[in-house]
């Protein structure tokens, strides 16, 4: 099978990439300044605000999967336009879409959201990504569509990376103690995205973890799974602050974990 990997450079995309090749199938992956480490991949330049190129790759690669792991964070032409031509050329050539979204979609107004609660988002990227969400959905009614949180895993998400350069001193900042998600391992939402893949899943997923944690609790497990001194990591309240985006949002991925063999773990248990 030939699999494509938007944003295969990334960090979701780069374990996406992994096991791509491990389970053997022909891959294909795209980056934007350059291209990932793992060998054995056809690795392409791509701009998700150019259509034609989209249209172009897909065409070229033929692939049977297609995963949409990219993002521009709140740039709606890459976040919401880029991944809705992404799924128009996937239609267009009949592959199956895994398009990845984020609980960002969520005001955290009624903090616990499974997937049948509608996007209610506060900020310019959760609007993006509802946009896009949504428009995946009317585009390929077989489609998979999945929601996640904070990724992490191997000291190497944007999170860890922070709470190093916190705990070193090295960055200002805090974490917040109101700042509620819930993370999960990269290894397991690779794992639990492959497995949706390659069943005949269609429709919305929530893949989380089952801790719900402030950024300063989750940062006070990474330090000392990881040896350094949680006592050194600055807190706060993002309440206090100006910043926009919602406090608590808990994804329930209780019905997507019922139908997967891949179990999501909490971060409790894999920074244990």
């Amino acid at each position: 099978m030939t699999v494509l990997i938007i944003g295969g450079s990334g960090f979701l995309g780069t374990e996406l990439v992994r096991r791509a090749i491990a389970l053997g199938h022909k891959t294909a992956a795209t980056f934007i300044s350059r291209p990932g480490k793992t060998s054995g991949v056809a690795w392409h330049r791509l701009d998700v605000r150019d259509p034609a190129h989209i249209a172009r790759l897909i065409a070229d690669v033929a692939p049977s999967v297609v995963f949409n792991t990219s993002s521009g964070q709140s740039d709606w032409a890459v976040t919401a336009d880029g991944s809705i031509r992404v799924a128009l050329a996937a239609a267009e050539q009949g592959c199956r879409l895994v398009h990845v979204s984020s609980d960002a979609v969520f005001s955290g107004a009624h903090v616990s959201y499974d997937e049948s609660s509608l996007p209610d988002p506060v900020t310019p990227y959760g609007a993006a990504k509802a946009a896009a969400e949504t428009a995946v959905r009317l585009l390929l009614s077989g489609a998979v569509v999945a929601r996640t949180s904070l990724i992490l895993g191997h000291g190497k998400s944007g999170h860890e990376r922070a709470v190093h350069a916190l705990a070193a001193g090295t960055r200002d900042g805090v974490l917040f103690t109101d700042d509620i998600r819930c993370p999960v391992h990269v290894e397991d939402l690779a794992a639990a995205l492959w497995e949706l893949a390659l069943s005949d899943a269609a429709g919305m997923f929530h893949l989380a973890g089952p801790d719900a944690l402030s950024r300063h609790d989750l940062g006070v497990l990474i330090a000392r799974k990881q040896g350094l001194d949680a006592a050194q990591l600055p807190a706060g309240r993002r309440a206090d602050t100006d910043l926009p985006g919602a406090l608590d949002v808990r994804l329930d991925s209780r019905a997507t974990q019922d139908r997967l063999q891949t179990r999501l773990r909490g971060a409790r248990e894999f920074l244990r």
